[in-house]
Order: structure tokens, then sequence, then C-alpha cells
């Protein structure tokens, strides 16, 4: 099984950082390796979403439940795909008028050796470059609130 644990203070309220990564739909457009995210069923507490990640002309798409705890933490829950195991989540803590500490804490196994070989390393960096891509995200969205 391989973790993943990232954390960052950004410059951006937890309420923003947390917005960005409930909105499953805009991740195509900023991770290069997202060919696709579909939300299935969006309730008050909780989001089901599928992601398509792709290497090297491979995709592989998976769905999770994602529990929403409201500008503080998204927990994530495998519901189907390419792993045997993935969990984890998201937590936001807002430092005060600073910003807000962003933390990533994953653990995932494929289902199978050959996925293990094929995305395993792959899979462990892209999450490991989350928290940064989030935080590019952020000062792509939020520039003007920061000059």
């Amino acid at each position: 099984m391989r973790k993943v644990s990232r954390s960052a203070l950004v410059p951006y309220s937890a309420a923003q950082m947390y917005a960005l990564v409930k909105d499953v739909e805009a991740y195509p457009s900023f991770l290069p390796w997202c060919n696709d995210a579909e939300v299935h069923v969006r309730q008050p507490d909780f989001i089901e979403a599928s992601l398509e990640l792709h290497r090297g002309g491979i995709s592989r798409r998976f769905r999770t439940r994602n529990a929403l705890k409201e500008n503080e933490a998204l927990g994530i829950e495998l519901l189907g795909g390419p792993f045997r195991r993935l969990s984890g989540g998201w937590m936001f803590q807002q430092l005060g008028d600073a910003g807000s500490k962003v933390s990533l804490d994953l653990e995932f196994e494929f289902d199978s050796r050959g996925m293990d070989i094929i995305f395993g390393r792959f899979f462990e960096n892209t999450c490991n470059s989350l928290v940064d891509s989030f935080t590019q995200r952020a000062a792509q969205l939020h520039l003007d609130e920061h000059n």
C-alpha cells in the first residue's frame, strides 16, 4: 500500500481552498492527468464522482464518495475503479487573516500488480503534487485579491 501525506501553508482562506477541491467538474481544466470528471450524486454532506486519469495512452476511471464538512474537510472513499483500496482526504484549517493550512492524506493500492506497475508511481507522484496544483489554481482564480 502506498501512502501520500502533503500539506502547505497558503495565502488563501480555508473556504476558498475547500471550494476548489469540491469543484470536481473543473479538474480537467487544470489537472493535466485528468481526462474527465463527472459528479453522479450531489448532496449537502457528500458528493459521488468519477475521475478518468490517463497516462501514456492508457486511461482508467474510478469513482469515489466524498464526505463534505463545509470549509474544513473532504473525505475520500473508494466506490469503484482499478484500486483495491483508496481512502483519505483533505483538511483545511484557517490561520487567521494570513491564509490557511491545506493537507492531503491518501492511502491507495491498485487491484493488480500490472496496474501498480503501470500507474503506481505515476499516481503517487500525481497525489504528491495535488496540493501544489490546487494552490496554483487558487493563485489563478484569486490573483486580484492578493495584489
